[in-house]
Formats: C-alpha cells, structure tokens, sequence
C-alpha cells in the first residue's frame, strides 16, 4: 500500500522544501505522473483530434474520448457524450447560463443561487436574470455557513426555473446539502445547477445520486493541467441546448445561410480542442482513485484539526465556518485583528509560506460576514502535520513583525 508521504514524492515543486504551499483550493500542484501524461501526448500522438484520417490524429482523438469516458466514470454520468470538455467551472458555468438559462428562463421566473457562490456562479445568473426580466433570489447560511431545511424551502418556490449551488463553499468550506436540495428544486419544476470546483478534488461524487442536471468541474484544483474542466449535463437537456460557441468542427453542414450542429458532445465544443490537457485530466482522476477519498479526508481532517487547534490558541484570530473541522473540506478562512489580510499573507511569503488573502471571488459572501477581505489556508493529501506546525509559527509571528508586538 502507498503511503501519503509515497505520493507526495510525485510532487517535484513540493520536494525542493522551499515552500509550504496552503493555496489548493485555488489551484493544487500536479503528480509527475500528470506532466509525463501531457508530455507523453504531445511527444506521440499530436495531431488535430476529429478532423484527420491519418493514424497521429486518430490517435489524439482516442485518447481525448478515452479521457471523456474516464471524467463520465468518475462522476457518475450515464454516458460519456454527457461530458462537454470546457476551460473550467466558470467557462461551464457560462456556457448553462447562455445555452439553457436564456432560453428557459422568463420574465417573473426566479433564479436560486445561494449568497456564499463564487462569483462563476453568481454573475453569468445575473447576467441571465437581467436579460430576462427574472428575478435572483439568494439563499442565506446560519453562522457555520449551514443553508438550511427550512431556508431552501422558503426561497425555492413553483416560481424558480433554475436552482444553482456550489457543492462545497470555497470561503467556509461547507458542503452544502445538494441531494437534498435538488430534490426539492426538481419537486418545483426547476433544475439543479451544481458547481463541483471546490468537491470534485475531494470527496466521491455521483451526479446522478445528488440530482444534479448539470456538474462544473476544473481540472487545476485537481491536480490537472490548468486550462482543462468538464461540464456534465443530462443528455436530454443537452439535445435542446443550442451551442454557447460556434465555429469549427461543431458543425454538420453548413451553407451560407445557415448551419447544422454536430451531435453532443461535440455541439458544445468549438474549434481545436485541447486534447493533450485532456490526457492530463484523465491521468489525475486515475491518480486521485489510486491515492483514494477515504484516504484524502482522513489526511485532510487531520491537518484541518491540527489548523484549527493552533489558530484557537491565537486570541487575536477570527476562524470562519463551522467549529468542527470535519466540515470545512481542508479549507480555513480566517483574519487577524489589526493585520490586513494581503499584510499577513506578504509576511508569511517572506518564510515562503503560500497562503489566499482576499474576496476570494465570493464579494457578497464576504460583506454577508461582515469582512472585507479574509485569509485562507487550504490543505490537500499531500501536505504534512509538520507543514501545519511551520504555518501556525509564522503566522503567530506576522503581529509582532507588523509591529504589534509579541
């Protein structure tokens, strides 16, 4: 059996002990074996995927369906055409919003978005909302970032069209209660938009299980090449959708007056795709199984235990979310009386500490908490008890190098 401290030797950037990087949930680092991936594409098989009758691209495109069908397995959908390769959440996020939201939704209709989104699943439903004459609603958390029973009952009504929320909280770390909540959505007439940045690097997910009518995931947080996400959506809300983008090799027939689509998945993927992050986004999904979920919260829960414990000695540390912190999915979000977070996370970069200082993209979440800005540390497997222990001593230091004192 692999041992966590096995896997983290795949990591070259994290070997060097330069730096004790806290930033996964804005982007993890990627295993050797994903770079070699890549490589190993663009060094055997580069070619234009779909277009060429020649063996280099019928082999870029096998490898590109191979890794459509690897994503389709590790969410669960009931067939690989299910699964649209994008940039990222928020290209997938955009493309739900302008292909289904602005022809499904209409004047009076209610969007359903919760106040914690990050702004990739707020702004393309303003944006939808604005154009049709629709109203956003917003769901409100309790204090540990909880969206409640009775709170989804109350703001999801036979007026909501579209309910969209992030499965885990990229401020507070929560996971929201999904299955529970596209269960409700679907008994109004709505569909359930979930974005899966902050849970797919995680936790197992199954988007038929939860309910989910469409699934964004990223690549990066996932120990994927940047550049390279999914959307998953149902194939029959699919065949309706007309494309978000169109050009090249999304087409069946074209005249010069008008156009014919391809068949899904390929409608929603216009022009050259990017097949060799593809690879490499299949290779990190066949890592994260070999690494196991059990496995990742286990580690996960012990460092956020560990965070969580130190910071709590600090009086002057404001800790965000839930107490316990097996509900923050390795994500701690916290401030520092009298420091600006973008002065703690300076210092702590001069001891090479890598941390997120900011909105975090969740502007309105940060105004519902009352801060302006916050810090975030975020753990993966790959991080160590001694990792922690290094962070929460430089960061006891940051006040007296600000000048406050010991």
């Amino acid at each position: 059996m692999t041992s966590l401290g096995d896997f983290r030797k795949d990591f070259d950037i994290l070997n060097s002990g330069d730096y004790v990087y806290f930033d996964n949930a804005a982007t993890s680092q990627r295993p050797r074996q994903v770079l070699d991936a890549v490589s190993d594409f663009y060094k055997t098989s580069n070619a234009n995927p779909l277009r060429g009758l020649y063996d280099l691209s019928m082999m870029a495109t096998e490898q590109y369906e191979n890794a459509r069908a690897v994503v389709a397995d590790f969410i669960g959908a009931s067939r690989p055409e299910e699964i649209i390769f994008t940039r990222n959440t928020t290209e997938s996020l955009n493309l739900v919003a302008y292909s289904y939201g602005l022809e499904n939704v209409h004047e009076g209709d209610d969007i359903v978005i919760t106040v914690m989104e990050h702004h990739s699943n707020m702004l393309p439903w303003q944006m939808v909302a604005k154009k049709c004459k629709a109203n956003l609603v917003y769901m409100e958390p309790t204090e540990d970032g909880t969206i409640t029973k009775e709170e989804y009952e109350s703001k999801i009504t036979d007026r909501a069209k579209i309910v969209a929320v992030g499965h885990v909280s990229n401020v507070m770390g929560v996971t929201n209660p999904i299955k529970e909540i596209a269960a409700f959505a679907h008994s109004k007439g709505a569909i359930m938009v979930v974005d899966g940045a902050q849970s797919a690097p995680h936790m197992h997910v199954d988007v038929r299980d939860l309910g989910a009518d469409f699934f964004a995931l990223s690549g990066h947080k996932m120990l994927a090449p940047m550049g390279i996400g999914a959307l998953y959506g149902r194939y029959e809300l699919l065949e309706k959708m007309q494309p978000f983008l169109t050009g090249g090799e999304m087409i069946e027939y074209v005249t010069r007056e008008d156009a014919t689509y391809a068949e899904i998945p390929h409608k929603f993927e216009a022009g050259t795709v990017n097949a060799g992050d593809a690879v490499g986004l299949a290779q990190a999904i066949k890592y994260l199984k070999n690494v196991g979920f059990d496995t990742i919260k286990e580690q996960e829960e012990k460092l956020t235990t560990l965070l969580m414990e130190g910071l709590k000695k600090m009086p002057y540390i404001k800790v965000f979310g839930s107490e316990d912190p097996a509900k923050h999915c390795g994500i701690v979000t916290f401030t520092m009386e009298g420091v600006h977070p973008h002065d703690m996370a300076s210092v702590l970069n001069d001891d090479h500490v890598c941390i997120r200082a900011g909105h975090h993209c969740a502007q309105p979440l940060m105004q519902f908490i009352g801060a302006g800005s916050t810090a975030r540390a975020s753990v993966y497997f790959y991080n160590t008890e001694e990792e922690v222990e290094i962070f929460l001593d430089k960061l006891s230091k940051v006040r007296e190098v600000m000048g406050y004192g010991a």
